[in-house]
């Protein structure tokens, strides 16, 4: 299964928190979304060197909760071949196309 965001074909979505063993524990970037009667908004967006480790222990779960009205999902590109700036291009890439209500621009 995958969702395309942007020009990104990221893997997912996965529920939130009940499917993220499904995620790899790579380089990558991660998408949070809600989907609130079919429809899929985007709450964050961030990059990780450990995918799976950064979600489980992430700093900004309450402000993913508070904003969603419906089930929180998590989608991934990952960037095996991509250093950290690449990750971070590739991260702010993708912010500057939505308002995000959680995490710093």
């Amino acid at each position: 299964m995958s969702i395309k965001i942007c020009d990104y074909k990221f893997e997912g979505p996965y529920d939130y928190p009940d499917d993220i063993d499904s995620l790899k524990d790579n380089t990558g970037v991660y998408v949070i979304l809600e989907n609130f009667e079919g429809k899929y908004s985007i709450l964050d967006i961030g990059e990780s060197s450990k995918v799976l480790t950064t979600i489980e222990n992430h700093d900004r779960v309450s402000c993913w909760k508070k904003q969603s009205n419906g089930t929180l999902h998590v989608a991934v590109f990952y960037t095996f071949n991509k250093q950290p700036p690449g990750r971070k291009e590739i991260e702010q890439e993708l912010r500057g196309n939505f308002d995000l209500p959680c995490g710093d621009k």
